[in-house]
């Protein structure tokens, strides 16, 4: 119908925009630790998540903890949401939110071609080419620059991996972060209060986990704190219900505002320097995202 198909058109823009917007919020908690940020976006998630849950009386997800396999997935899972969330929220606050842009960019190319690896799909020709372009995008911005660009391909791959685990769970979008935030549970409270630094070091320098740290941070840094969990849950409300209104097709060449939201902060707002090698790297990248939103819109118009 024409009325869900704008519908759910709608959410999915809002839930990209939100995502897209994201560094603009983590950026007002720099002040305190990355990893502080992280601990308190699962924990916020998790009670997030169980209000919404709760409110439904629906928790049906702690039922897969029993199951060895279930288990299995959701921790894989929890570990790369936790590393990915972790990484971006540090690239954003240490000034690179073009990293994290790139990322963003190159992770659906990322997931087709462990689509490929992993479930033998076959990739178009468009496709192939987006890959080609794609990889001449990193591989021009690693040669111009002198350096790989690490954390915007650790972004992608630890997505892609996220991805793919969450095709092997047969737990719905909502009820998976809920048992995703709960295996992550442990990793939160251990950011919070064991003082790795001090472990790591030998001394008083903590890089995160000190206690006395938390209680030095001011009241809009708590206030950051409680809106984590639903800054993180909320889009993705929004998600599930535009994937069940309209198709794949469309989320596809919809998730491209998130990337293009964050490459726009980065440069308009943050003021990190776009340079030449950057436009040219990107201008790869772009032309391979304009031939897989092709491939994908095409699809269907090929299966007719």
């Amino acid at each position: 119908m024409v009325k869900d198909f704008k519908k759910g058109a709608a959410l999915a823009v809002l839930s990209y925009c939100i995502w897209g917007a994201l560094p603009l919020f983590w950026k007002m908690l720099s002040a305190a630790a990355s990893m502080h940020i992280l601990a308190f976006r699962i924990i916020g998630s998790l009670l997030f998540v169980s209000a919404v849950l709760l409110r439904g009386k629906n928790f049906t997800f702690l039922r897969h903890f029993r199951d060895s396999r279930e288990r299995f997935y959701i921790i894989c899972a929890a570990a790369l949401i936790t590393f990915n969330w972790g990484l971006y929220i540090w690239t954003v606050n240490t000034g690179h939110a073009i990293w994290a842009s790139l990322g963003y960019y190159i992770n659906p190319l990322v997931s087709i071609v462990m689509g490929m690896v992993f479930f033998r799909e076959r990739l178009s020709a468009l496709q192939w080419a987006a890959f080609a372009c794609t990889s001449a995008g990193v591989a021009a911005l690693t040669v111009m620059s002198g350096e790989l660009p690490a954390a915007s391909l650790a972004l992608a791959l630890s997505f892609g991996a996220y991805g793919l685990v969450k095709k092997k769970m047969s737990v719905g979008s909502l009820q998976a972060l809920g048992a995703e935030t709960l295996a992550a549970l442990p990793v939160a409270l251990a950011l919070i209060f064991v003082p790795f630094g001090g472990i790591l070091g030998g001394g008083t320098a903590y890089l995160f986990g000190a206690l006395p740290d938390l209680a030095g941070y001011g009241a809009l840094l708590w206030l950051g704190f409680l809106l984590a969990g639903p800054a993180t849950a909320a889009p993705l409300l929004l998600f599930s219900e535009s994937a069940r209104l309209i198709p794949l097709s469309t989320l596809g060449f919809i998730q491209f505002l998130s990337p293009t939201f964050t490459l726009l902060i980065g440069v308009f707002v943050f003021k990190e320097h776009f340079s030449m090698v950057y436009l040219a790297a990107f201008s790869f990248v772009w032309l391979g995202v304009l031939l897989y939103s092709i491939s994908i819109v095409s699809k269907p118009a090929a299966n007719h």
